[in-house]
This record gives structure tokens, C-alpha cells and sequence, in this order.
């Protein structure tokens, strides 16, 4: 097909120069925006050519700073895949109260080595209840507590001449009850119907949770809801007031692009895609991980490439590992998709290890992974917002003698405190009866012995340590959760704040004040020992070209079983990581260094010798070496 032309008296008032750079990403992203739309809908011709007026529109809109950050961007077009980030993710109000203050705080990042800064749910949510602002009444308001979008603008700035990248989620499986699309549903209007899923009685519903799992199942059991003023059911996967979308309708792609456009010249460089695998429905299935969900993030993806290449999209997408690596890019839409996406499953083995003192599941399970596309990254972190569900895969689980779901139980045990003795006190979030899955609330620090009661301090620091290098040795952006890098027990009135009581996540998504950032400088402290051992970790990593994104990685299976063994290949030299996830000193040969390339070797995280003893070098209990 002909490129489209519809969009040059948008562009008419544009310098020439700015004209055709345009029209030259329009001729490198055409064919991916058709092929992504031709895969989704009927009339593929009128809703690509839609998207590029949308992107024109956008374009012409966009500041010269960001036009030179997205020039700056295509120069280097790796910049997001660099050993130099470094992640950081918080709420907003818990961090600095408003986008302001947050502007106010940035020294505490920036002496960490941030460089990626995560601004957790931040636009527009419903009144009370909005499971922490992921349903979203308006994508084009800045909640009005944290300030406006000229504030976020700002913001945006201010962390850009400090060299941090902002993040903002973009909610697309499901709109609050209360936004303004959901209402004109409500009101009878029949475009805003197609919006949604909506049926007039239970058939059609019951037929598609023969299959469908609960998200939800203490509070929100079902996928659907009765919506007393339609008088008919709604499809909410997660909570009644949360309204699944219909991206079976083209309207509702093209009002995306829109808000895609809307933040992306606000500044914001990376879009967090939630509940990406929710987003297509397909009867017979879990309709999670449809095919569709791909070519919706292509459309999406390509369309924002013409007007702000800057812009990067994330994909939230929880899943087991053998439908993590299509968010990456596979087939037809390698390089076409989601530019990052969730390491959940090195998150769960990091937390499996410490455990069981056993690294050969997640040798097992890590090592069978594809290699990462090499246009794309992951985010690798030890927590976050969200509660740990541990997502052990049942066939590499059965590879190794045990069961997935005896382990599974296990880990909750563990982690809730429950097994002899556990150092840890993590709280059982969403109890599932049926298949006796918990998953688990609580800081790096209340799950690795730190917690409230400090039932092994010394074991937690160490733990928290080789937790987070680990995640910065993998391969792509290491993100530390809010409060962790303070060693936050977690917040012990989490239940007081209203709407809060009914949900223990919010124990470990404490509030960082001011008196808490400056206990990093009290010497001795927790919090002194376990940012300065975070900020070395971001330090180091950033010399240390083999952790670029591009190198690859390799699990080394033939190892002690208490030990994980990473090896990154790159064209500077290779790098070995070795992880010993017991509280026993662990050997590893001394000759397997020289066999893996390193003639010298030399430890660079602590900057010790290396000193075999019988052949071997022995790692402490719970050390992470990085050797290169």
C-alpha cells in the first residue's frame, strides 16, 4: 500500500527540515503500523492512516527539547540497554507528597545512580477504592493532589538534565467505572458500548469462565460484574469498577494513540503498558497472552516511533515464563513490540534460592529461557509494588523431582513465616482455596530477616545484597523498589490509611520522608549499610561494558547446587557472576575461570583477592562476586 498523505497539511506549518524527518520515519515505520493494524481489523487501510494523522498531530505539537531528545535517542538507539541504568520505582505522594516535592528530592536518587525513575499509577483514578490508581477516571488529568500536567512536565525536565528517564503507567486492559467513556456506555450511547464488553445475561459470561482464572478471588471473584444501571453484566477481570476494554473495537486503539501522544510530549520516555495480557478475548482460552496483544503493542509502538522515537514501551506482563519472551519480540514482531518487559520469573528464583538454599530450579528454569531479542531489555528488580505470586513453572519444577505446587506452598510458608526457622515475615495476600496458592506481601527487608522482629540482621544485609546484584548482573535495568534501599521493616500502619485496610500491599509500600532519606547518613545504620551498598552495586555496574543488554547471558548448570553461576560474553570481555544463595561457604573451581576466558581474574564488586584453596575459590555465605 501507498504511504498515507492526509497528514501533510497538519505538518504544513513545520519547518522543512522537521517536515521530512517525518516523512523518513514515516517510510521506516509504515509497513510494521500496517502489518500490526491489517492483523486486528477489517478496514487495516483507514485505521493506519488514522494513526499517522494522530502521530502528525502529536509531532506538530512536540517541544524542540524533546524533538532534540528524540534525535539524541535515534543516535543511540541502545541508550535504554547500558550498564550506566539504574531503576527506581515509587508513588509520588510517598516519595516527595507532590510532583514538586518529588522535583525537590532528587539528590537521594541521583547519589544512588538512578537513571530510570518509575512514577508508580499518577494520572487521574476514581474516587476511594482504585486499586492504587491502576483504574483510571481521566488519562489526560495528573491526580489533582499530586499537582497538574505542567507539573509533570516539569518534573519531566528537571530528571532529564540529571540524565533519569521518567516512567508513567499507562492502564490498557480496563477504565475506571466513573470515566467518561464508561458513563456514555451507561447512558445508552451505543458507540461508547462497543467500548466494552457488555451482555445482557449470563450466557455468554459463564461460557467464557469455564476457562477463565480468578485474579482477584478473596475480593473480586468472577470476571464479571452486574451493572445495576445498564441492567446488564460488564466484563471486569479485576474489580467491579474496573471496566475491561473491547480492543476488538478500532475506536478504542486510536483513542490510546492519543494519550500515548499526550504523555509522550509531556516528557515521559518509557510507558509501562498494565495488564498487557489481558487485553484480547478469545473464548476457550484464559484470554491472557493472545496473539493480538502483540499486534495491538505494534501499532502502538510504531505509531509513537513517528512522532517520539524517545518514547519507549514497557510490558507489564506477569506471566510464566514460556509466554514472557513474545512482550520482547518473537516471529513477525521481533523488534516491533514492547522495547521492555518484566523479568517476574528471575524475581520468584531469586526469592526460591534464598529459601531453599538450592540453586537447581532456578538453573534449571533460568537457563531454558530464549535469549533476550537483541532490540530488547528486561527490568530485573527483587520487589515491587505488587505481591510476590510464585510463579514455578510445573515441567521444570517436575525435571527436578518435585512438584510445582509442593513448592509453591512451600515458598509461602516460607515467606509468611510459617516454615521452622524462617527469618522472614511477609503477610499471605489472596489465599486461593481451590488451588492453595498465597502470595505474599512484604519489603526486601521484612522477606530476608530485616524485618520487625530482626530475626537474622546480619543474614538479611547480606541477603538484600546479593538479592540486588544478582537482578544488576542479569542483563538489563535493575529497578530498586521505594523504601528497599533504606531497609524499610515496612510500613506498620499500613491498615489505617482509608481504603488501605483491606489490602496488605500497602505494608510494603511505606513512605520515604525526608527523616528517612537522611538516615542513609548515619553511620552504622541499616539504612546507611544498605544504600551505600546499593549505589556501589549501580557504580560498578556502570564500568562494566559485558553488562550491556546486548551481552549475552549463560546459566552454568554443571555447579555446586547452593551456588547460581552467571556468565555475560561481550566483545570487552566476559564477566562471571557468582551468587552463593546458602549460609555455607560454597566452592567453585578455581580452572573453570581460566576455561571461561578470564586469565586474570579479579573480584570488582568488593574488590577482593581471589585466593584458591585445594583448587577452588570458596564463596562466603551469601556473597556476590563479580568477576572479570
Amino acid at each position: 500500500m501507498a504511504l498515507p498523505d492526509a497528514h501533510r497539511e497538519t505538518l504544513a506549518v513545520l519547518p522543512s527540515h522537521r517536515r521530512e524527518n517525518f516523512e523518513l520515519r514515516l517510510e521506516q515505520w509504515w509497513p510494521d503500523l500496517h502489518d500490526a493494524v491489517t492483523a486486528l481489523y477489517p478496514d487495516p487501510d483507514a485505521v493506519a492512516s488514522t494513526l499517522v494523522e494522530i502521530a502528525a498531530r502529536g509531532y506538530a505539537a512536540r517541544s524542540g527539547d524533546l524533538h532534540r531528545l528524540d534525535e539524541r535517542r535515534l543516535l543511540q538507539p541502545d541508550w535504554f540497554q547500558r550498564p550506566e541504568m539504574f531503576g527506581y520505582a515509587c508513588y509520588v505522594d510517598r516519595y516527595g507528597t507532590t510532583l514538586k516535592g518529588l522535583g525537590e528530592r532528587l539528590d537521594h536518587l541521583t547519589d544512588l545512580g538512578v537513571t530510570y525513575l518509575h512514577l508508580m499509577p499518577l494520572l487521574q483514578p476514581r474516587p476511594g477504592d482504585n486499586d492504587g490508581g491502576y483504574a483510571v477516571m481521566d488519562y489526560r488529568a495528573v491526580r489533582e493532589d499530586l499537582g497538574s500536567n505542567e507539573d509533570l512536565s516539569d518534573l519531566a525536565t528537571k530528571l532529564r538534565e540529571r540524565g533519569i528517564s521518567p516512567v508513567v503507567d499507562l492502564v490498557l486492559n480496563h477504565v475506571a467505572r466513573e470515566h467518561e467513556w464508561a458513563q456514555k456506555a451507561r447512558s445508552g450511547d451505543p458507540a461508547y458500548r462497543a467500548y466494552f464488553h457488555i451482555y445482557p445475561d449470563r450466557e455468554t459470561p459463564d461460557a467464557y469462565e469455564r476457562t477463565l482464572p480468578d485474579v482477584f478471588p478473596d475480593f473480586a471473584p468472577g470476571s464479571f460484574s452486574f451493572d445495576d444501571d445498564l441492567g446488564e453484566w460488564v466484563w471486569t477481570t479485576f474489580n467491579e469498577w474496573q471496566w475491561d476494554l473491547n480492543w476488538a473495537n478500532p475506536a478504542v486503539l486510536l483513542e490510546f494513540a492519543e494519550i500515548v501522544m499526550h504523555l509522550a510530549n509531556l516528557g515521559v520516555e518509557v510507558l509501562r503498558l498494565d495488564a498487557i495480557a489481558f487485553l484480547w478475548k478469545r473464548l476457550g482460552t484464559n484470554c491472557q497472552n493472545q496473539p493480538e496483544v502483540h499486534a495491538v503493542t505494534q501499532a502502538l509502538r510504531s505509531m509513537c516511533r513517528l512522532a517520539a522515537p524517545a518514547t519507549l514501551f514497557k510490558a507489564e506482563a506477569i506471566v510464566g515464563p514460556r509466554d514472557l519472551m513474545p512482550y520482547l519480540g518473537l516471529g513477525r514482531h521481533t523488534g516491533r513490540v514492547s522495547d521492555i518487559a518484566y523479568h517476574n520469573s528471575l524475581m520468584v528464583h531469586i526469592w526460591s534460592m534464598l529459601a531453599s538454599g538450592s540453586t537447581d530450579l532456578a538453573r534449571t528454569s533460568l537457563a531454558n529461557l530464549p535469549p533476550t531479542p537483541p532490540s530488547g531489555t528486561w527490568v530485573t528488580y527483587v520487589r515491587c509494588h505488587d505481591d510476590i505470586g510464585w510463579a514455578i513453572d510445573d515441567g521444570d519444577a517436575a525435571g527436578r523431582g518435585i512438584t510445582g505446587a509442593g513448592h509453591r506452598h512451600f515458598l509461602a510458608d516460607w515467606y509468611a513465616g510459617e516454615f521452622d526457622g524462617s527469618w522472614a515475615e511477609g503477610l499471605v495476600f489472596q489465599h486461593n482455596k481451590e488451588t492453595g496458592d498465597r502470595r505474599i506481601s512484604g519489603t526486601a527487608a521484612a522477606l530476608s530477616g530485616l524485618g520487625p522482629s530482626r530475626k537474622d540482621p546480619d543474614g538479611g544485609f547480606a541477603r538484600i545484597f546479593l538479592a540486588h546484584a544478582i537482578v544488576a548482573a542479569w542483563g538489563g535495568i535493575p529497578v530498586v523498589w521505594s523504601g528497599d534501599e533504606l531497609g524499610s521493616p515496612g510500613d506498620p500502619d499500613w491498615a489505617s490509611e482509608p481504603g488501605h485496610d483491606g489490602d496488605n500491599r500497602w505494608v510494603h509500600r511505606p513512605r520515604v520522608s525526608d527523616a528517612d532519606r537522611a538516615r542513609r547518613f548515619e553511620v552504622g545504620s541499616d539504612a546507611q549499610r544498605i544504600y551505600e551498598g546499593m549505589a556501589r552495586i549501580a557504580r560498578v555496574r556502570r564500568g562494566l561494558p559485558m553488562l550491556h543488554s546486548e551481552a549475552s547471558t549463560e546459566v552454568l548448570t554443571d555447579v555446586d547446587d547452593g551456588l547460581l553461576v552467571l556468565v555475560r560474553r561481550h566483545p570487552s570481555g566476559t564477566l562471571v557472576g557468582l551468587f552463593n544463595a546458602t549460609a555455607d561457604h560454597r566452592p567453585f573451581p578455581h580452572a573453570r575461570l581460566l576455561e571461561l576466558g578470564l586469565s586474570e581474574p579479579r573480584e570488582v564488586l568488593a574488590e577482593h583477592d581471589l585466593v584458591p584453596h585445594d583448587g577452588s575459590v570458596w564463596i562466603p555465605p551469601y556473597a556476590a562476586w563479580w568477576i572479570v
